[in-house]
């Protein structure tokens, strides 16, 4: 696997963990155990049937928990203290030639991570405010879609995958923008009058 490749995975798989760690560990690790492919780096820490199998055990919890208005923004709240380090890791694992994790590529993949789920937390979130359960439903099988797909993309055609990493993340900062500047607009439009005596 070529540095490119290598680079467009590790970023790959820690937006894709962003989305949904568990459907993230158990691909990558399964690719690997039927010699679909040899991961890079660290990564081979995967194949191994005890994390393929704990990973695909929580992904079933999330695959019927994500599909339950409120329920699913509760897991999603509890799955920051996970997706997010285990991200960085991926990341740094998989650009990792000799087994240590640098630092850089802990910090782009937990970046990369935190804002992959925050998109998905805050649309989650968003669909909440919709009484019925088929968005819900629609959503988590869209994201499960994506982070198969996205795997699939790093693989097999890397530019593309990091074209979709990086225009997910400038749509997140543009979108973040716009509401900071928002805000500020309505927080300069309130003016204190104080009366006079």
């Amino acid at each position: 696997m070529d540095w490119f490749s290598t680079l467009s995975l590790a970023l790959g798989s820690a937006w894709t963990s962003g989305i949904n760690l568990y459907a993230t560990v158990t691909v990558l690790g399964l690719l690997q155990k039927f010699n679909l492919t040899k991961l890079p780096g660290g990564l081979d820490v995967l194949d191994n049937w005890w994390i393929i199998g704990v990973a695909g055990f929580l992904y079933a919890i999330e695959f019927f928990a994500d599909k339950i208005p409120g329920v699913d923004s509760g897991w999603d709240l509890l799955q920051t203290v996970l997706r997010v380090p285990v991200g960085a890791f991926l990341a740094a694992a998989t650009l990792s030639g000799d087994g240590q994790l640098a630092t850089g590529a802990l910090a782009a993949g937990g970046a990369v991570a935190l804002l992959s789920h925050g998109l998905k937390s805050s649309t989650r979130v968003a669909i909440n405010a919709s009484p019925e359960p088929v968005t819900n439903i629609g959503a988590s099988l869209t994201e499960d879609v994506v982070v198969a797909s996205g795997i699939g993309i790093a693989f097999a055609h890397p530019w593309l995958a990091l074209g979709l990493v990086f225009g997910t993340l400038l749509a997140m900062a543009l979108v973040v923008a716009w509401i900071v500047r928002f805000i500020l607009r309505k927080i300069r439009g309130v003016r204190v009058t104080v009366p006079s005596h």
